[in-house]
């Protein structure tokens, strides 16, 4: 892989965007790459938290417009075989995934972040909705996702107007949980992604599950899915250890299973 970096260090999968020198904006290379890298995520067991972040200065400015309008190449293609299958691999992988939004989330960009369960910013960082100012309209599951984090109201007017929202301002509406000072954002990002992989993860991924699932259920249909996946909770391993460790006063020594 030469457009991310990927590496697997006690039990993290660290996803690095790394083409620095176009803000990490993406071409099909560099799509094809990260989708390769969660796939790896999934297969491998070991693997039990996933970390997200940029190279340099930006997190990643979104599309790489260069790439996007070479001879043959169609929106449709880039959504259909870049976008669309990153953001279904984030949300179907059992595991959970932190992002650490360095720099400028442009676009694209900024929609792959709040696809992630944990999204952490650097002061510095920036969110923007930069669609409009091109003359198209939020792919990557941005019309999905952003009205459901800060309502229909104010995510039309930052998809409409295209203004940049501080890291402040997006912790302040919900888009964001935490920001940090530049200079310790991945030490904390690191720290959280390591201490989720050693959590009971099978548990976790349920309760993913069950979050995508609330974005289209009724109140009948979630709970009955509660109810099953609870049943199913209760059968691991992580369950039995946990339970074993609180009545010997002890720490668990959870496995994700």
């Amino acid at each position: 892989m030469n457009n991310i970096l990927f590496s697997i260090t006690n039990g993290v999968g660290k996803i690095v965007l790394n083409r620095p020198e176009v803000l990490n904006s993406f071409n099909m290379n560099m799509a094809k790459e990260m989708q390769a890298a969660l796939d790896d995520c999934v297969a491998t067991s070991h693997v039990r938290s996933v970390l997200i972040t940029g190279e340099g200065r930006a997190f990643s400015a979104g599309q790489d417009l260069a790439a996007a309008i070479e001879p043959g190449v169609e929106i449709k293609q880039i959504v259909r075989e870049q976008y669309n299958p990153i953001i279904l691999k984030l949300r179907e992988i059992e595991k959970p995934v932190v992002c650490a939004v360095n720099g400028v989330a442009a676009g694209a960009g900024a929609n792959i972040a709040f696809a992630c369960d944990i999204v952490l910013a650097a002061t510095s960082a920036s969110f923007i909705q930069a669609f409009s100012k091109i003359g198209l309209i939020p792919d990557s599951a941005g019309t999905f996702f952003l009205p459901r984090l800060i309502g229909l109201q104010r995510a039309s007017a930052l998809m409409m107007l295209g203004d940049k929202v501080t890291a402040q301002q997006a912790m302040e509406y919900g888009m964001i949980y935490k920001i940090f000072p530049d200079e310790s954002l991945m030490a904390e990002a690191e720290k959280m992604a390591a201490m989720l992989a050693t959590m009971p993860t099978k548990g976790i991924g349920y309760t993913k599950r069950l979050l995508n699932a609330s974005l289209n259920h009724d109140l009948k249909e979630q709970l009955q899915m509660e109810e099953e996946l609870q049943d199913a909770a209760a059968k691991t391993h992580d369950h039995k250890e946990g339970v074993k460790a609180f009545l010997e006063k002890r720490k668990p020594i959870f496995k994700g299973e």
